[in-house]
């Protein structure tokens, strides 16, 4: 989760899951992440912002977060770095194949991610998934313990 000061305060890159089933939904926005296996949690953190974002990331200090479960039962590891100056002029995200509708037979690619933006924390916080908001909390932690990367 990158992070920076703003006018609004302390605000969070996060990115809006793309393809059907989140167009209209609210709280579809998200810490950008994926699933790892063999590689350490955050080099898998930083090849799937990679992949999501299709830029990479920017080469600051990382400080893990902690561990987050979301609704799904997913658990996703945070890891929060400074990157006052990042920015994207557009997302160009890796794509996923769904069946649409489920058991036609019929597949589609959308994007993993169609949008990523600065918004301010406490806007963060309505727009995650829900799982994701006590990250919101600990990078509040990590900024006024004076423990910022």
């Amino acid at each position: 989760m990158l992070y920076r000061t703003g006018a609004s305060g302390t605000e969070l890159f996060i990115a809006h899951m793309g393809g059907p089933f989140w167009r209209r939904r609210e709280r579809a926005w998200s810490i950008p992440k994926g699933e790892y296996t063999d590689e350490p949690p955050l080099e898998a953190a930083l090849r799937e912002f990679h992949e999501e974002i299709g830029v990479p990331a920017p080469d600051v200090p990382w400080t893990e977060l902690g561990e987050f479960r979301q609704a799904s039962g997913k658990r996703v590891i945070v890891f929060a770095g400074a990157a006052p100056s990042f920015s994207v002029d557009v997302v160009r995200s890796n794509t996923v194949r769904l069946e649409l509708p489920r058991g036609s037979g019929r597949f589609v690619e959308v994007p993993e991610v169609d949008d990523a933006r600065w918004v301010a924390r406490e806007d963060a916080r309505e727009m995650l998934v829900a799982g994701q908001v006590p990250a919101l909390d600990a990078v509040a932690d990590l900024l006024a313990g004076g423990r910022e990367t």
